[in-house]
């Protein structure tokens, strides 16, 4: 596939991350269509979730999710689904993004025709995000999710929460799904050398846009005039952070830089770093989940840089691999994870 006309990313999100035959058959329409290249698929097994990324013409990308989505909703079952991340539905989040010669509105329409499509013929309760959301309350994912699968029944039927999409009512197999437009969305995790969880959280609450919890001398939370819990403000703008198992041994600070030009890998790389040394931590890996922008890795490659003279793209990208420590864990190809080299080599 050439970067020549129009180009829109999907990367919908699968509550199943340990059945490879299940997840084959969910992307087998991606492998087969014509016009759409399937760029990742990142399984997840702890998470039991996986993130799958597909590039092409907005309406063979939109006719591949419609399809993806009818056999996700058929074998998975969400009664059954466990795992260490949030989720509320078999097929998660539906999020489209553009890449080339596609606005964001055109991205907001397809997300819209994507609910509207798979709402009436799978009867799935559809809660529209991010830059399709028609409510400031349903703009942040988290919020939408708050509740998880279990909570889903009771929130569904609430008018505060009526779907903007298919039935006022919950589907124990189904679940519930999100869909929107947003710009490009860089997932990145940093390992750290303990098993303590809620270690990696307290470094994520020092990080993250939303901040920490104000709490008083017996640990309550503060209330403010407003009502609402009062907040001290994370480092970063752009930025959600949690902390997760990698592994039963190994902690991490699970991120989402929601603008990378705001804020970048190597900053929130550094932050963490610090922070961990604070409380006599290490980071020991980074990881990238799905796709990252070429000019995201040039930044960071430029930060740790130490040469003085002119160096080319590929070597300012190694530089960004070993200071964002992208290859401690397995090897890391450039030339499948950044979205222009993975679209240039058509995938």
């Amino acid at each position: 596939m050439s970067m020549q006309g129009t180009l829109v990313e999907c990367v919908p999100n699968f509550s199943e991350g340990r059945n490879k035959q299940l997840i084959e058959q969910i992307t087998r329409p991606i492998r087969e269509a014509n016009g759409v290249s399937l760029l990742d698929v990142d399984m997840g097994h702890d998470f039991n979730r996986t993130v799958v990324t597909m590039v092409g013409g907005p309406e063979e990308v939109l006719e591949t999710v419609i399809e993806c989505t009818r056999i996700a909703t058929e074998l998975i079952d969400m009664r059954e689904h466990s795992g260490e991340h949030a989720r509320m539905g078999a097929v998660d989040v539906v999020p489209f993004i553009p890449i080339q010669g596609i606005s964001m509105e055109d991205c907001v329409t397809l997300s819209e025709r994507y609910a509207h499509a798979v709402s009436e013929e799978l009867d799935l309760p559809i809660y529209l995000y991010a830059e399709a959301a028609r409510t400031p309350q349903r703009s942040r994912l988290p919020d939408i999710r708050r509740g998880q699968y279990e909570g889903m029944a009771e929130k569904v039927i609430s008018p505060e929460w009526k779907p903007d999409y298919g039935p006022s009512e919950f589907k124990p197999k189904m679940g519930v799904t999100a869909t929107g437009a947003r710009t490009i969305l860089i997932a990145y995790n940093v390992n750290l050398d303990t098993d303590d969880k809620s270690k990696a959280n307290s470094i994520a609450s020092k990080i993250r846009t939303s901040g920490s919890l104000v709490k008083d001398e017996n640990g309550e939370k503060v209330i403010g005039d407003d009502g609402k819990p009062l907040r001290n403000p994370g480092i970063f703008q752009s930025l959600q952070a949690a902390g997760w198992m990698y592994d039963p041994s190994t902690a991490q600070v699970s991120m989402n830089l929601l603008d990378y030009d705001v804020t970048g890998l190597h900053e929130v790389t550094e932050a963490i770093r610090v922070e961990a040394k604070k409380i006599g931590l290490n980071v020991t890996a980074g990881e990238l989940v799905g796709l990252v922008p070429l000019s995201a890795m040039k930044s960071a490659g430029n930060y740790y840089n130490n040469d003085k003279g002119e160096i080319d793209e590929e070597t300012i990208v190694e530089k960004a691999i070993s200071g964002l420590m992208l290859d401690r864990l397995r090897d890391f190809d450039p030339q499948s994870c950044i979205i222009e080299w993975a679209i240039a080599r058509g995938s």
